[in-house]
Formats: structure tokens, sequence, C-alpha cells
């Protein structure tokens, strides 16, 4: 009787789940609602501190947008590239794709201080770090969408794991797309979630190769606009200058919009990463053109394929732990 009366809770719990949200993983489910009735401003809490932080610097929430990619690509969406170095644990931060790159962590502290004061020890810093992920999106004009929630806080780090699963500027088409289908995502996903580079920066250090020596013999990328990289030129030299900035979308940088895919047609990607899905694979190139011709089409599969990034192997039930500070695991 007992067993059935379990049973029937369990049911009942799941009809609160939304099916189309929802996302089995460890037992356990993500779904928009989680935080109603244990906090139910938290939403409205990380917005109020993305804005903010958006007004201050536009640049922010492109930073936002890509810490979430860089911890989800690493372990699941754990909150794990949050934490710093300390004791047994071996900071993210300091890895080849983060080191001198990711930023926005005082963002993240600022949040996460705001929810601890209206809700303490409930609502996790992976979770707060993909509903800030969705707001860097609408505060730059880009699609909306709901965040199913539920995420527990690693604790622990894997350094080796952001080194490797992460996909890199210089990387091949291929390897680009296999490291997302190790995660469960495809090739719709990545172009879809690669115009997410309509906002945002990068570093002279990441694509300078293609300006100068792009496959050894001395001579720039030939799918480069030769006077796009003339421009790049002036401001990324053949040595120094690595931190120099430029814009991932030169035509309209701090709007989330299409226009990243227009420049790829236009031979004008910045990142090697960005142009290789027009020159390498005729399926991308195919979405690519569909995402130029149709800003819908593009933010509608943008959010889907946010959510389904999201939903990558997150702790749930009684796994891991609700940081107090996202950048330590708590003390027992």
């Amino acid at each position: 009787m007992a067993w059935f009366l379990s049973f029937l809770l369990a049911l009942s719990l799941l009809a609160f789940a939304p099916s189309g949200w929802s996302h089995k993983s460890y037992g356990g489910y993500l779904y928009p609602q989680f935080y109603d009735h244990s906090c139910p401003k938290a939403q409205e809490i990380v917005r109020s501190v993305m804005e903010k932080a958006v007004a201050r610097e536009a640049r922010m929430a492109a930073s936002i947008m890509r810490l979430h990619f860089h911890d989800c690509f690493v372990k699941g969406c754990d909150g794990s590239l949050l934490l710093d170095s300390s004791g047994t644990i071996i900071s993210e931060k300091r890895s080849n794709p983060n080191r001198n790159s990711a930023r926005g962590f005082e963002v993240i502290d600022e949040i996460k201080s705001a929810l601890e004061k209206e809700c303490p020890h409930t609502v996790s810093c992976a979770d707060l770090l993909t509903i800030a992920a969705r707001d860097s999106s609408v505060l730059t004009g880009g699609p909306s969408w709901e965040v199913p929630l539920g995420r527990r806080d690693s604790r622990s780090a894997s350094l080796s794991g952001s080194n490797n699963n992460i996909p890199a500027p210089n990387n091949t088409f291929q390897t680009i797309l296999t490291k997302f289908k190790l995660q469960g995502l495809n090739i719709v996903d990545l172009v879809a979630l690669s115009g997410s580079h309509t906002i945002g920066n990068a570093r002279c250090t990441s694509f300078r190769q293609r300006l100068y020596n792009q496959s050894g013999n001395g001579q720039p990328d030939y799918s480069l606009d030769p006077s796009y990289a003339a421009q790049l030129r002036s401001r990324c030299p053949r040595s120094g200058g690595d931190q120099n900035l430029f814009f991932l979308d030169y035509v309209s940088p701090t709007k989330f919009d299409n226009s990243y895919f227009k420049n790829i047609l236009a031979s004008k990607g910045l990142l090697n990463s960005d142009q290789v899905l027009l020159t390498k694979s005729q399926a991308s190139m195919d979405l690519v053109k569909q995402y130029a011709e149709n800003n819908e089409l593009f933010f509608e599969q943008f959010a889907k394929s946010m959510v389904k990034m999201g939903n990558i192997s997150p702790l749930t039930g009684s796994k891991g732990e609700i940081r107090k500070n996202c950048r330590r695991i708590n003390a027992y």
C-alpha cells in the first residue's frame, strides 16, 4: 500500500512538470515553474541585475551568454565554470578557452547576492546563469523563451574537460561539429547557437592566423574578404596586440539579429569557426542562408537550441548542492 501511495505521489508531482519543457536526468526534472513557490521573484531579480549590467556595458550580455555555453559544455550545466581554484579544485577559469577571456563573474556574484537576500539557499548558480543567458538575448533585442529550471551546482570542476570539450575558433568544422554532437547537439544547434556571435567581441589572438598564415603557407585565409582583412590587420598585427578587441558582428555589434549570417555570406565572418559554417558543409551553408534571409526563423531556432543546451546533464534531486557563493563549494 505504501508503495502504491508513493507511486501516486510521484505521478502527481510529474503533473507539475510540463512535458514539453521537462528534461529527465538522474531521476529529476527541469521545468520553468521550479521556483514559483520557493522563490517567486527569482527571475525578476536576475533580470533586474542584468538590465543594470548591460546598461553599464553592452558587451556584458555576450559575456554572460558565453559563460553559460562554456559551463554547459563541461560536465553539463552545473555552474562548475564559476568555481575559483581552492583546495582540491583547479578552476576551469584557467583553461585555454577561458583564460584572459571569460568574464562577467562579478555580475553573477551580484545576482547571487540579491537572490540569497530574497530567498537564502534556494536558487542555484547553474540556474541563475541559465536565466541570465536568456536575459542577455532579450536585453539586446533577441528572442525570449521559458527557461526550464531545477539544476543544482556541482562540487567540482574539470580543467581538462574545459580544455578539451569547448570548440575553439581555429578548430576544423568537423571537430566543432563532433564537440557539439558529444553534448547531444546537432548541426542545426551548431549553426543557430553560433548566431550568438551577433553580439560581443573577439580578441586579435583568436583570428590572427586568418590574416597572415591560415594554412602554413604565409597566405591569409582565402575565404576572408580582402578589404575586411586589411581593416582587421590595422589593429591586429603579426605580433603584439593579442588582447585587442574586435566586434564579432561589425554591422550591428550590440544588437541581437541575423546580420551575423549576412556577414558570413559576404565572407566577413570574423573567426575561422564562423566562416567554416559556409565553406565546409552543404548542410550548414543552407542553414546560414536560411537564417540570413529569415530573422524570425533564426530567433525561433536559437531559442529552441538554447533550451536544449541548457538541458545538458543537469544535476537534480539530491545531486550536487545549492551554493551560497558561486565561487566556492559550501563548507559542511
